[in-house]
């Protein structure tokens, strides 16, 4: 046989070796699809085109092939000449394991590109798919959870530009950045929780959940599981599985403590190691847990009175304290009510309006229910009047018993004999302060958000009077 015998018998079975391959593979395979150098289907068996809903291979024909196969990557074979020799598909019935391979010509010239199902040959794989469905799973689980637990409030939803509105923000924005614990003190209704949601999503971990446990809302029997979780049969009753509390949830995220103030003395220590040591156990289990979580508390009651009768860990109080912000009372902010009634109604899809009387006896009531009194006092004035504009009887029927706000007295101030204004002012200054201090135990931060000011300004206010 001399060397073009050879060459054209070499050239034969080469022939004849792809087409055979293309023959098994597309006969065993669960789909083959050819595409052209516009990635239009030049060729579908009909196995395939049954999978994508068509009657006949024949309705393919002359289609993009992304029109028939979505999300199909053939077009990309095509542009780039490279092939995908394995890869996962999805379909209407169930995800396929797919190899794709361009097409060339005599000269090397990409002019189409070929694709095989092989799902039904790789049956190796079965538990691969499998994983893989637990993993799609798991993940739009996850991906479901997460959007639950995400925040939805922001520092824009805390209405105000009173100086202790702006004060509360401007801490808050810096406590934001760090690690530390915060803890916010306030009476209820004041947005405490507002706060919470709006601290984590300016922190590193806004893409993290946020996670909420109140202390008071939960039977003290059932507070530990809830926070800590529960082994598998941990207790009679329990979850076979097992039950995720909200310390592992919130992994990587932040926990916000509401109403610490009531959290049992039995589970304040658990809570300490938790900050402390970065660990934790589920009820019932020997399990230790890595904890990633950042921290904030809330509460309304007086925790350094809870401390003196008991009924709070000291050692508790200052690890929490880190970073403490006093929320004021409405009443000591009135002068956010216009814009937190404008808000306020304007998130209740309201059109009313407050006349000038009406936002005047606002003025005079002292909130003690703070801004979800407020909330609840527009809502029903609004429901209850024919008219767009609130005046001041709805409002005052709205309030029902006006609870007056207490004024500074307005008496003859007193004077020292040859005492100048420069003097007489300094002297005011340093019995406000004073005074501002004694009611907050010392507390300079709670002074400062208490007076208006900046924590830097009374300081230097303090040293400049001789204050100590």
């Amino acid at each position: 046989m001399n060397t073009t015998e050879s060459l054209k018998d070499y050239q034969r079975v080469r022939t004849l070796a792809i087409r055979s391959l293309f023959e098994i593979i597309e006969q065993s395979s669960e789909g083959t699809v050819i595409v052209d150098r516009d990635a239009n289907i030049v060729w579908m068996n009909e196995r395939y085109a049954r999978r994508f809903g068509l009657e006949s291979a024949a309705g393919a024909i002359g289609k993009p092939c992304e029109s028939v196969i979505p999300g199909s990557l053939l077009r990309e074979v095509v542009r780039t000449g490279r092939p995908i020799l394995l890869d996962m598909q999805d379909t209407p019935k169930e995800p396929l394991v797919v190899m794709r391979l361009p097409i060339h010509d005599d000269a090397g010239t990409v002019i189409g590109a070929i694709g095989f199902a092989l799902f039904d040959e790789l049956r190796t794989l079965s538990p691969m798919l499998k994983r893989y469905s637990s993993m799609q799973e798991e993940l739009a689980s996850t991906r479901s959870l997460l959007r639950a637990r995400q925040t939805k409030y922001n520092f824009a939803h805390f209405i105000g530009t009173s100086a202790a509105s702006l004060e509360v923000k401007r801490r808050a924005r810096r406590s934001a950045s760090a690690e530390s614990p915060v803890l916010l003190l306030g009476e209820t209704g004041t947005g405490k929780e507002l706060l919470a949601q709006a601290i984590h999503g300016a922190s590193p971990r806004a893409h993290k959940a946020f996670v909420s446990i109140n202390s008071a809302a939960i039977p003290e029997a059932l507070l530990e599981a809830e926070f800590f979780g529960t082994a598998p049969g941990a207790f009679t009753g329990a979850d076979r599985k097992g039950r995720t509390g909200k310390l592992q949830i919130a992994q990587g995220g932040t926990l916000f403590l509401d109403e610490i103030g009531d959290m049992p003395l039995p589970l304040q220590s658990k809570l300490l190691r938790v900050l402390q040591e970065k660990e934790f156990e589920p009820v019932g289990s020997n399990d230790v847990i890595q904890s990633d979580v950042r921290v904030i508390a809330a509460t309304s009651t007086d925790l350094q009175a809870a401390i003196k009768r008991g009924e709070f860990r000291a050692d508790l109080y200052y690890r929490l304290n880190v970073l403490p912000i006093q929320v004021p009372p409405l009443r000591e902010r009135l002068d956010d009510l216009p814009a937190l009634s404008e808000a306020i109604l304007e998130e209740l899809r309201s059109q009313h309006e407050l006349h000038r009387d009406a936002l005047e006896l606002l003025g005079q009531h002292a909130w003690p229910g703070n801004i979800r009194e407020l909330r609840n006092v527009l809502e029903r004035a609004a429901l209850l009047s024919d008219d767009l504009m609130l005046t001041e009887q709805d409002i005052r029927a709205a309030i029902g018993t006006l609870t007056p706000v207490e004024r500074a007295s307005t008496g003859t101030v007193e004077t020292l004999a040859g005492e100048t204004f420069a003097q007489a002012r300094e002297r005011f200054d340093r019995q406000l302060i004073q005074s501002a201090l004694a009611q907050c135990t010392g507390n300079v931060p709670q002074a400062a958000a208490r007076l208006g000011l900046g924590r830097s300004t009374l300081y230097k206010k303090m040293v400049a009077l001789g204050i100590a």
